[in-house]
Formats: structure tokens, C-alpha cells, sequence
């Protein structure tokens, strides 16, 4: 029987390990931005273009490569990183496995420009599909720029399942945003279609969180900061009012490096206990900084898994530090017993020695010998019918309180509130108990279909509302503003990040406005532009029908019920829930 095994070429063997490290666009973003510093850049650029399926570019002003380095930097397992089985256990650098620069080859068509500091030309290389193509001299800036070109070009089964570009270029921005929040001291830029989306310049943490995420987050922030011996801690977390139901800004680090880890968040969540609502998640920026001894980031090719060694100690850190935070800025309450001026004055009062002439005098107890609670007790009995006495001499009669479940408006012969917020309608000879909130949302329903039409009616606010969007929030705004006008909204950039707001929706109101855009915004994430009509059909009826019928003026529950009078008074929702239920006041006469 003839041998089988045998060695796969090389080519293959690239491909096949590419699947672990080059998963989409925002993998190679990765690895190359974290590349650039560990190079020691001060200044990296990325260039994407359609999301980075055609082009992904770095550019960075690091230490560059040789001529000898850039074309080693291509074959798998070659690193400058580590050197022996002992470097894995104290890794301080972003990149270590040697795998990354042969992956991207060898699915797409990457170019590189490198040159050191002290050398008068550098190096261009070129490879194709894994397969080198040249290398020759170039005159060049001293760094490195690598373009990465046509990604899944040779392998088209991988890329048809890459998303659309709204999707894959939100990858992007995870990506760049992970790397740049852990490195506040290096300056990045990112354009994608040759459209700036961030230009963060060097600062804090803060600073860089603000540049990020927009200024609306900064007065939210609260620091963390606690330094023991094996490990320190600091960061912010969001008040509790800027929690949000999606997940988001919640962010670890260590070392510098992001990581993942759902024990962590937990602890953050635990410092939150009763302060947020069922489903909601705190935002936070957190950063840890340990002995790399005592982790292991050697877990996936990815490297966004860590071990720890003291997995729980950590945990109970991150939720005490938090807590105590929370509650120094009065988001919790808290035990400050520097703050008691009882045990500020006795902790500051010198203990006397024993050459002290101050004396000590020991506390008396002084009893009242003439005191008789039996007689105070009478009196004050004596007091009371001395009143009640009075009143009754004065005849005056104590009336009882009279509370009243429906106003007096209320009682029609057609429609009466009831205490628990529903309605009764009489309609005909029956007599129904209606769920406005259930209505107003049919009602809502039906009049948003006109927005296809172009039909929607809006009304100008009397003072412009004005919007502070973050980069990401800019370009989502950029790439639907054409449909805004049709939907009833009037709104623009009017300087830098702040968008003007003229017009809404008749029905939106303003104290709602922020909210929907917000909304709007957050889920807008992984649309297309297409689908944006649809998507705001249901997210306008779902922010009307949020309003809460608990109360509402008579005169208004009166429209509604006209309103849902043209519609044919349908009992259900579409998902089958009822708008109204038959009072069986035959079955109640029946009871007496």
C-alpha cells in the first residue's frame, strides 16, 4: 500500500493558518497597527478604502526595517520578538508568534516600504498571494509603510462572506479604537475613502476617550485608581445614567493590550448592584498593569484571551475599586469616616503621656431624683381631653377624607379614566376597557407607512437643539442625511461635531429628540444605507409608543380614539396582542 502523508507546500500551509489570524479586514488593522508600535511609533496613520477590502495602508514613523529584516518579516514563525521558550512567559510586546506578516501575504497582495533611521535608502518588497515577487532599493521616509491590496483576492470562497461595508469598516473602527485607547502618548489618524474619521492627538487617558467617544461622555466619567504591590489599576467607569442595553464603550486592558473577559465584566457589574436597571451595562475603560509573569497571552493566535495567575484576587479588586469610587462621587453611598468631625476631632486629640500635667476627668452620671414619667404621662393625657373637649364644645365635626379616583372631568357618559391607567369607552351597547399605549402605537404604525410616500408631517422647534456627535457618529450621519428632509427632520452639521436641529417629526417631542438620535445612532452600527427607511418606520413607532398613558389630558385620549376610530377600531396588534377588552357588565349584574 502506497505512503499518504505527506508535507502540504508552503502556500497551502500559509492559507490555512490565515484563517485563524485573517478573519476579515479589521484582523489585518490589527496586527499591522500593533506592529507600528512596537516599532516605537510616535505617529501612525491608517488608510482604509471599501472597508478595507480593496486597501488597508499603515504608515508609521518607527524604528523601520533592513533590507535583510523586511524580507524575513514575511516567512512564518520569523519574529523579532522572542527568542526562547522563556520569552513567552513575559511577553511586553503587541506581536510574538511570527505569524501575522506571512497570513496577510498569503491572502492578499501586500507591498512595503521600509527604511531606518541611520540609512540613506531603504527597501521596497513586494508578494503576491505568498509568492515573492522583488525587492529593490527606494527612496523613502524613515518608518515603515505597509499596504495590504485586494484581501481574499486568490481566495474568493472567503471573501463572499465578508459583510457589507457598513459592517466590516465597524470592525474597523473597533479595531483602531482598542489599539488607540491603550496608547494616549502616540498620535493616530484614520481615513477611509479618503474622508477623515479621526485625528486623535497625544494627551490622557481622558483626552483620549473624549476624542473617541465625543464630549457628551466626559461629565459621565468617574476615575479609578488603586495601586497595591503585585498589581495596579486605573481607568474610568460612566455614571450610571450613561449605561446603555447594547454593549459598547466596556473596555479592558493589560499591559497595553485589550483583552476580553467575561469574569471581569462581571465584577463590573457587581460594583453597579442596584444601581442599574435589568439588562442595562455600565460603560468603562479599564487598564491593568501586572508582572507579565503572572499572565499568559499565549491562548489564541488573535490574542484577545489572557490567563491570569490571580484570576480572583483581580476580580475582587476591580468591584471594591469601583464601589469605593462610585461612592466618593456620591453615585453610592458610602462610609467616610474621615469626613465625621466627631472622629476627625479624636483621631487629631494627642494622647497624653505620662509627664502630662493634663488631667483626665472621668464622665458623671447625673439622676434626676425628682423625675416621674407616670406623672408627665398624665399630663399630657390631660392635655389631649382637654382638647378633644374643646372640639367637641366648639362643634366641630372631624369630616373623613374624601379621596377621589377620577377627576371630575373624567365622569362622561362616553369615557372614564381608571386608576390603574386603562380607559372605559362606551361604543354602541358595550362598554370597552382600552389600552391607549396598545392604540397610539397602531396609530403610529399607520402613519409612518406615509413616509414612503413622502407624506410625513414635521414642525420647527422654536429654539435649535443641538447635538454633539462623535467621529463615528458624524460619518453615519453623512451617509443618510439624504433621507432625513423626507422623514420630516431638518438638521445639520453647523461647526466641527455639532449637529443643528431645526425640524422633527409632529409627534416627536422635544425632550425626546436627543434620545432617538442616540438610538438612532447606536443601532445604525451594522445597517446599510437601504435599509434605513425600514429601520426608522419601526424605531419611530417603537420611541411613540414608549409614552406612557398612565395620564393623559381627556381631550387627547378623546383624538386618539378618533384617530383609531378611521383605522376600523382593529382589536389586535399585529404580534396578536389585544387594544381593547368587552366589559361583561351582564355577568357583574348577575353577582348582585
Amino acid at each position: 500500500m502506497p505512503d499518504i502523508i505527506q508535507l502540504l507546500p508552503d502556500h497551502v500551509a500559509n492559507q490555512i493558518a490565515a484563517g485563524e489570524v485573517v478573519q476579515r479586514p479589521a484582523s489585518i488593522v490589527k496586527e499591522l497597527l500593533e506592529n507600528a508600535i512596537d516599532a516605537d511609533a510616535s505617529k501612525i496613520e491608517l488608510i482604509v478604502r471599501d472597508a478595507g477590502k480593496n486597501l488597508i495602508q499603515v504608515v508609521d514613523d518607527g524604528k523601520g526595517m533592513s533590507e535583510t529584516d523586511a524580507r524575513m518579516a514575511f516567512e512564518r514563525h520569523a519574529t523579532s520578538k522572542i527568542r526562547g521558550t522563556d520569552d513567552i512567559f513575559r511577553i511586553s510586546t503587541k506581536g510574538f508568534r511570527g505569524e501575522a506578516l506571512a497570513s496577510i501575504a498569503a491572502v492578499s497582495q501586500v507591498e512595503l516600504k521600509t527604511k531606518q533611521k541611520d540609512t540613506a535608502v531603504g527597501t521596497n518588497i513586494y508578494i503576491e498571494g505568498g509568492v515573492f515577487q522583488f525587492q529593490d532599493p527606494v527612496q523613502t521616509v524613515d518608518g515603515s509603510n505597509f499596504l495590504v491590496k485586494n484581501l481574499f483576492y486568490n481566495v474568493p470562497a472567503r471573501r463572499k462572506f465578508l459583510k457589507n461595508n457598513n459592517i466590516e469598516f465597524r470592525h474597523v473602527i473597533d479595531e483602531f479604537q482598542r489599539v488607540a485607547l491603550a496608547h494616549e502618548n502616540i498620535e493616530f489618524s484614520l481615513f477611509h475613502d479618503d474622508e477623515p474619521v479621526f485625528r486623535l492627538r497625544k494627551g490622557s487617558q481622558m483626552q483620549r476617550i473624549i476624542d473617541i467617544f465625543g464630549r457628551k461622555l466626559q461629565p459621565q466619567l468617574i476615575p479609578i485608581k488603586e495601586d497595591i504591590m503585585w498589581c495596579k489599576l486605573h481607568g474610568f467607569v460612566a455614571k450610571p445614567e450613561g449605561a446603555k442595553k447594547t454593549r459598547g464603550e466596556q473596555f479592558l486592558f493589560v499591559n497595553g493590550r485589550f483583552f476580553k473577559s467575561p469574569y471581569f465584566n462581571k465584577a463590573v457589574q457587581e460594583a453597579f448592584e442596584g444601581l442599574l436597571l435589568p439588562g442595562y451595562l455600565p460603560a468603562f475603560f479599564l487598564f491593568l498593569e501586572l508582572d507579565p509573569e503572572k499572565i499568559d497571552v499565549n491562548i489564541h493566535p488573535q490574542k484577545t484571551e489572557v490567563k491570569f495567575e490571580d484570576e480572583h484576587l483581580i476580580f475582587a479588586l476591580i468591584r471594591s475599586t469601583i464601589k469605593r469610587s462610585l461612592g466618593i462621587y456620591n453615585v453610592a453611598p458610602s462610609l467616610d469616616f474621615e469626613k465625621d468631625p466627631q472622629l476627625d476631632e479624636i483621631m487629631h486629640t494627642p494622647f497624653p503621656s505620662k509627664g502630662n500635667s493634663v488631667s483626665i476627668k472621668m464622665p458623671e452620671i447625673v439622676v434626676d431624683k425628682d423625675y416621674n414619667p407616670f406623672l408627665e404621662e398624665k399630663e399630657v393625657k390631660q392635655v389631649e381631653i382637654h382638647n378633644l373637649a374643646e372640639m367637641y364644645h366648639q362643634n366641630i365635626a372631624a369630616e373623613p377624607s374624601k379621596i377621589n379616583l377620577f377627576e371630575d372631568e373624567d365622569f362622561d357618559e362616553d369615557l372614564m379614566r381608571l386608576p390603574n391607567g386603562y380607559w372605559l369607552f362606551n361604543k354602541g351597547d358595550r362598554t370597552l376597557m382600552l389600552d391607549l399605549g396598545r392604540m397610539h402605537r397602531l396609530v403610529v404604525s399607520e402613519n409612518t407607512t406615509s413616509v414612503k410616500k413622502g407624506s410625513i408631517n414635521s414642525h420647527s422647534l422654536l429654539f435649535s437643539l443641538e447635538y454633539h456627535m462623535n467621529e463615528i457618529e458624524k460619518n453615519k450621519y453623512k451617509s443618510i442625511k439624504k433621507y432625513l428632509p423626507e422623514l420630516g427632520f431638518d438638521m445639520k452639521i453647523a461647526h466641527e461635531n455639532v449637529l443643528r436641529i431645526d425640524t422633527v417629526p409632529e409627534g416627536l417631542k422635544e425632550t425626546q429628540v436627543m434620545k432617538f438620535l442616540e438610538d438612532l445612532f447606536e443601532i445604525l452600527e451594522y445597517k446599510t444605507e437601504e435599509e434605513f427607511t425600514q429601520y426608522y418606520q419601526n424605531q419611530w413607532s417603537k420611541m411613540q409608543s414608549k409614552s406612557r398613558f398612565d395620564f393623559i389630558y381627556k381631550k387627547d385620549a378623546e383624538q386618539l380614539i378618533k384617530d383609531f376610530t378611521a383605522l376600523g377600531f382593529p382589536e389586535f396588534l399585529p404580534n396578536g396582542k389585544r387594544c381593547f377588552y368587552e366589559v361583561p357588565f351582564n355577568d357583574f349584574k348577575n353577582k348582585f
